[in-house]
């Protein structure tokens, strides 16, 4: 046969056309998320994946193919069955954006062209747009020196800033750039043996696994006490630090989060900032998810300080509406960012100038997606202010639904929350902290919400996340209503 025969018939196989495809799957999204946007449809429906791959014919379609409209429509509709509704406004679980109804095109856009962002002629318009994006960023934080934001020049005294696939790639990246400022002999020789960071004991895990990649092991951590509701101590950072020293060890880095993860609490940033200016160490805020309080005026006091930091990690994947994963990682120095990796590839890095800018050289990762396009889109569906009204609104709802627990004596809240996160404990004096969890596992297997838990100094909490704008005071009542019968029930056993 023939190589053109053979591509011919290839061809003639493919019935599909782009068109009809893109009809047929924008009727089903929006089927789906009509659907998710129920409260009387269940948030999630889990079954066994073996049974899902049955159901989505993997076999089949994997060894010949979608041979029809019908058949793409079939595995679309189906994939969508056995997904979690984040849409529906009783999905109160993990640190993941509720998306627009329209934040899917970018990822579409970027899945046809194939535009990797990291080297400017690769893909020029997504480049460009993250490289907005992180001045606006910048802009925040008073990093930002330029006087427009299209101003993408090395600005003297400028901060900078690159987009990663997610906060564990991110700080990972800054926490090189601080070993690359205190040990710069460490890209060539390895790691020296004094180097520790300090950081509250209920710092991102994400934290520890940096720094066991980077070599260092997860030992080098070295933590500080927090109080009841995990909150650093920042009365112990001095005596620390000076034991530290005793050892001959050097501080490499000490950690802020801004916010926890399981408690959505804030270390007092400023307070840290002062400890690190006065001891010279190089002062990183995990601010995956807090860093958003920077949009307004109301809650920006709750990083009052974070300005004063030598890198800082945002995640846009959580509190900016941006389907994961979308992390910026930011640097007050420039300096910092273009020293930290150091390395030469002669068909990516060149010595020349180029158009543009390029992020490879600064990042962990060689190929990335059109991060910035992403970014940029969810403010472009709506414009910054429906933003930050979106960031306020989340905050109040957490401290609407602790209003609503708190007003009831089966329900404890251990603290007035400082964001979108929310823990709590359902009649903490009658069930213990496994029963806590099995009550846990009862709510979502129901499928009427969707929340999460974890561990406060050893507790065993309920946890909500506050995502969805549609969330209301209709669902914090459905809410503790299905939790009081759920958690009869197990008392009753």
């Amino acid at each position: 046969m023939q190589q053109s025969e053979q591509f011919s018939r290839f061809d003639e196989s493919q019935s599909i056309s782009f068109l009809e495809a893109k009809e047929a799957v924008a009727k089903i999204l929006q089927q789906h998320l009509e659907a998710s946007q129920n409260r009387n449809h269940k948030v999630l429906q889990q079954e066994r994946p073996e049974q899902i791959a049955e159901s989505l014919q993997l076999k089949k379609y994997f060894n010949s193919g979608f041979k029809n409209l019908s058949q793409l429509k079939h595995f679309v509709s189906n994939y969508l069955k056995h997904t979690n509704r984040l849409n529906n406004p009783r999905y109160m679980g993990h640190q993941v954006a509720v998306p627009q109804e329209l934040s899917g095109i970018p990822d579409w856009i970027h899945g046809t062209v194939n535009n990797p962002s990291s080297l400017y002629e690769m893909g020029p318009a997504g480049a460009t747009l993250e490289a907005f994006m992180i001045n606006w960023m910048l802009s925040k934080l008073d990093w930002f020196k330029g006087t427009d934001l299209y101003d993408f020049s090395a600005q003297k005294k400028n901060g900078s800033g690159l987009l990663t696939h997610g906060g564990s790639v991110a700080n990972l990246t800054a926490l090189s750039a601080a070993r690359a400022a205190i040990a710069p002999e460490a890209w060539t020789e390895g790691n020296p043996a004094d180097l520790v960071v300090m950081g509250p004991a209920t710092v991102h895990y994400s934290i520890a696994r940096a720094l066991s990649i980077m070599g260092l092991g997860k030992n080098a951590f070295i933590p500080i006490g927090v109080d009841k509701n995990e909150v650093i101590l920042t009365e112990q950072l001095e005596q620390v630090y000076q034991s530290i020293k005793s050892q001959n060890k050097r501080v490499m880095a000490v950690v802020a989060n801004a916010c926890a993860t399981s408690t959505g609490l804030f270390d007092p940033l400023d307070e840290m900032a002062a400890f690190c200016k006065k001891h010279n160490l190089w002062f990183h805020v995990d601010g995956a998810h807090g860093a958003v309080a920077l949009l307004s005026k109301t809650e920006k006091r709750k990083v009052y300080g974070i300005e004063k930091a030598d890198s800082i990690i945002w995640d846009a994947h959580k509190m900016l509406q941006v389907p994961a994963l979308c992390t910026a990682v930011l640097f007050k120095n420039q300096i910092h960012q273009w020293n930290n990796f150091r390395q030469k590839g002669s068909y990516v890095f060149h010595e020349n100038e180029v158009i543009g800018m390029d992020s490879m050289p600064y990042t962990v990762e060689c190929t990335k997606s059109a991060l910035g396009t992403k970014l940029f889109w969810s403010f472009a569906l709506k414009g910054e202010k429906a933003m930050t009204q979106f960031v306020e609104n989340s905050f109040k709802q957490a401290r609407d639904l602790y209003q609503y627990l708190n007003s009831s004596q089966d329900f404890y809240c251990p603290y007035p929350p400082q964001s979108n996160i929310l823990c709590f404990q359902f009649k903490p004096n009658q069930l213990s902290d496994q029963n806590q969890l099995a009550l846990r596992y009862k709510l979502i297997e129901s499928g009427t919400f969707y929340i999460t838990s974890c561990e406060i100094l050893g507790k065993r909490y309920l946890r909500t996340v506050l995502m969805n704008p549609q969330t209301n005071q209709e669902d914090f009542q459905a809410l503790a209503e299905t939790i009081t019968s759920l958690g009869n029930e197990i008392l009753s056993k």
